[in-house]
């Protein structure tokens, strides 16, 4: 059983990578970004503000990404529980979790862009 959730895991962690690597544009453009960010810093280097929400954004993306992998997990453990209640209790909460981890993460952006749009 250990064995195929294992394996079960393994398959979705990599469904969830070819699902979120950006693509070539996208990756030529952050190269771009990184070739003018070690520009000296009177060339248009970016302000606080735009670094600090880059920063969020990436954070956010990475919590949106694990916590999509969690849900699917809790599902797939919700499936193979057999109707054990201690196992259908654990998936539960797995999903809850990620969940309520979601909405908190959303929540953080929508303050943080809150706050830095007032200052």
């Amino acid at each position: 059983m250990k064995k195929l959730q294992l394996i079960v895991l393994s398959l979705a962690v990599l469904v969830g990578v070819v699902m979120f690597v950006p693509s070539g544009d996208v990756l030529a453009s952050a190269a771009d970004t990184i070739q003018s960010g070690l520009a000296p810093v009177n060339n248009g280097d970016p302000a606080l503000e735009t670094r600090f929400k880059d920063v969020v954004n990436i954070l956010l993306y990475i919590i949106g990404a694990i916590a999509v992998i969690m849900i699917i997990f809790g599902a797939i453990r919700y499936t193979t529980s057999g109707g054990d209640s201690s196992h259908v209790k654990a998936a539960k909460d797995t999903i809850l979790y990620a969940v309520v981890g979601l909405v908190v993460a959303i929540l953080a952006y929508a303050i943080v862009n809150f706050v830095v749009g007032a200052f």
